[in-house]
């Protein structure tokens, strides 16, 4: 097993772009900051909605019964006291921070948050909860190897990961199960690697009997990512089919594979590793 040190424990992902405002509120006390000095620019009330527009060169806040309040900043940041509390925006609740960045008039959202929670607002997203436990477990790994391997991504937008299927499906905690959240804890900080570096792990739905290869799929030879049998002949193809399929993942895991066997399979001469404890602690 090798132990990689990680700069980044925690990924920032786009919720949206182009947007001209936001609503948002908080579980617990909290505030809204200035991003680059961390200066409280307004406290937040728990519970409370709180309209965020964007004009060209500034934000403007307000709630129901108040006044709008004119920030002359381009970045804010909304966080609250409580590490663990959650904050709503886009309808869904979310754990880290959220980033607003004012683009010249266009809103991004953004939403900072730890690696292993962030794993586990995708796992179930991508794969259902009530599927085997083992094939969840895969599906965990894979989420976080995927993650890693690909942050900063979209650095020029100001975020890692979109929260769309352009990336992983990310729905905050809402999307939590008992199930997923059991198999994101049991595979901790586990993730895929190849010649020493933590692998893209690509998947989809299902391949329909034969997954593609990268070469095949995009002119571009990845060692990792070969053909073989994919195990769900059943389903058709659903997605790109390259690397694990889900519901290959469901079937070899029904037959008896654990999580470890069903990614060695899919991900040819991958070898697993753990990211360093001391970010877990």
């Amino acid at each position: 097993m090798i132990f990689f040190i990680q700069p980044a424990f925690a990924i920032k992902i786009g919720l949206s772009i182009n947007d001209d405002k936001v609503y948002v509120g908080t579980a617990t006390e909290g505030q809204i900051v200035d991003t680059m000095t961390s200066h409280q620019i307004i406290p937040i009330s728990k519970l409370t909605t709180y309209e965020i527009k964007v004009k060209k060169n500034h934000f403007e806040i307000r709630t129901e019964d108040s006044d709008k309040t004119k920030i002359d900043v381009d970045k804010i940041t909304i966080r609250t006291f409580n590490p663990n509390s959650c904050i709503c925006v886009k309808q869904k609740w979310y754990k880290g921070t959220i980033h607003l960045i004012n683009n010249d008039g266009n809103l991004t959202v953004i939403n900072d948050v730890g690696i292993e929670d962030y794993v586990k607002g995708v796992t179930p997203a991508e794969m259902p909860s009530s599927w085997n436990i083992e094939a969840i477990k895969a599906q965990a790994i894979a989420v976080r190897s995927y993650a890693i391997a690909n942050l900063g991504k979209h650095a020029s937008q100001g975020y890692d990961l979109a929260d769309t299927t352009q990336d992983q499906v990310y729905n905050g905690i809402l999307a939590e199960t008992k199930t997923s959240n059991q198999a994101v804890e049991d595979t901790k900080g586990l993730v895929l690697t190849y010649d020493n570096k933590i692998i893209s792990t690509m998947y989809s739905a299902s391949a329909g009997g034969q997954t593609k290869s990268a070469l095949e799929a995009w002119g571009n030879d990845i060692p990792y990512l070969q053909s073989v049998k994919s195990f769900d002949d059943d389903t058709g193809v659903r997605g790109h089919g390259v690397g694990m399929t889900q519901y290959g993942a469901k079937n070899l895991a029904d037959m008896g594979y654990n999580a470890y066997q069903i990614l060695a399979y899919f991900y040819t001469g991958a070898h697993f590793a753990r990211l360093n404890p001391e970010i877990y602690k």
